[in-house]
């Protein structure tokens, strides 16, 4: 079904009852080439770009609950390509790109709104280091504009610009950055992969990972074992149990990363906006409401839902920054569980088991590399090459200690990243 403008009025004169289900519900085969865990952005993109790029069609995802319920539907919606080390600044200007031509490309709004994103700074050596940044993106590239601190006014009059213990400097202005509605992404990539043969295949729980001699066989599901002769682990912050069932140990922690909205405004925030002394983001969504976060919890944990001491820690954050926001009502608040690397990079790599490949690791950037992520993954898996975008993406740096991306400079200690 294509979607369109005269089939939206045709509908409504109709009573909108020529919708079809915008992708199949099957049950699972006995076998497949290629078996996907996880049925979120990554994993979805992955089978959508398999078929798409590689004219591959015997796919299957497996989700252990209802596609799109994981992290790809419990995160703040930034879209960015602002990053400075090699190896991840190619990665997501390349995944920027495909957003760009995303709806286009799938036949199905994804909300993508390039409104611009803005790094504030608030110190002459934070001047210092988003200059440097925006020439390396520049390089790249990609749109970088340093603002001073009258230019951020003009862009951000709201902000408290005198405040004592973090006065605003100025900003990276990154114009191409934005938003996209994260629900509609799984959906958009869950139809385009339907529509090309791929099987999704939902509450279906991957108990096991059947090997012999080295090489992967299938996987064992609550729904009964599949046969494959490759498969793909994609699952955010379950990555760690996942790999167990190959007997791998990651180098990767889970922690939960809140989320918060607020009831609907009339539309006062423009740009997203990150304040980085607090570790603070912000946007307002199309609906009105304004969908911010802050900093992890700051202990392990696979349960998808937060603490009151960091809710506390987030709302002085934007009170600190934005003290206008202070009379809108919360909603609701959110965790997903993030998958943490020790350089705060992410991982799309072959494993030491012969057709088991692993796509994880993504921190803070699991949403806005969803594009990205499921094209080179794909690559990997039909060509059993990593894409050029993904070639420093490697999971043995951590074993050798060369090639890290520490874009923070904080250390290989998992939570500071």
């Amino acid at each position: 079904m294509a979607y369109s403008g005269w089939r939206i009025i045709r509908e409504a004169l109709t009573g909108n009852a020529g919708w079809a289900p915008v992708w199949r519900d099957p049950a699972p085969r006995d076998a497949y080439d290629i078996v996907i865990i996880g049925g979120g952005g990554h994993g979805l993109a992955t089978a959508y770009y398999l078929a798409r790029e590689h004219g591959l069609k015997n796919i299957a995802v497996v989700e252990k609950g209802y596609i799109g319920g994981g992290n790809v539907g419990r995160n703040t919606t930034i879209v960015r390509a602002n990053y400075f080390l090699p190896g991840n600044s190619e990665f997501y200007s390349h995944s920027l790109k495909l957003w760009e031509g995303l709806e286009t490309e799938l036949n199905y709004n994804v909300m993508h709104s390039q409104r611009g994103l803005i790094n504030l700074f608030h110190s002459d050596g934070q001047r210092d280091a988003f200059a440097r940044r925006g020439n390396a993106m520049a390089n790249q590239g990609d749109d970088a504009v340093l603002l001073d601190r009258e230019g951020v006014r003009a862009h951000l009059p709201y902000l408290d610009f005198d405040n004592v213990r973090f006065p605003v400097y100025g900003g990276l202005l990154h114009p191409r950055g934005g938003t996209a509605r994260h629900d509609a992404v799984a959906w958009g990539y869950a139809r385009g992969a339907d529509r090309r043969g791929v099987d999704l295949i939902q509450n279906c729980e991957v108990t096991g990972i059947d090997i012999e001699g080295g090489k992967v066989t299938g996987v064992q599901t609550s729904r009964g074992g599949i046969k494959a002769s490759k498969v793909g682990i994609v699952v955010a912050g379950r990555s760690g149990q996942v790999a167990a069932m190959a007997g791998m140990r990651l180098p990767i922690e889970s922690h939960v990363l809140q989320a918060f909205v607020t009831e609907g405004l009339k539309p006062c925030i423009d740009h997203v906006v990150s304040f980085g002394m607090g570790h603070f983001y912000i946007s307002q969504s199309d609906k009105g409401g304004l969908v911010f976060g802050g900093d992890l919890d700051f202990y392990a944990s696979y349960a998808a839902r937060g603490n009151l001491p960091m809710k506390e820690h987030v709302m002085e954050a934007a009170m600190t920054l934005m003290p206008m926001i202070g009379k809108a009502r919360v909603l609701r608040s959110w965790g997903g569980i993030m998958d943490m690397t020790p350089d705060g990079s992410p991982i799309i790599d072959k494993t030491p088991v012969e057709g088991l490949y692993i796509d994880c690791g993504w921190c803070y950037g699991g949403f806005k590399a969803v594009p990205g992520s499921g094209f080179a993954f794909a690559h990997l898996i039909a060509q059993d090459r990593p894409h050029d975008s993904a070639a420093r993406l490697r999971m043995d740096r951590f074993a050798k200690g060369r090639g890290l991306m520490d874009e923070e400079g904080t250390g290989a200690q998992h939570n500071l990243h």
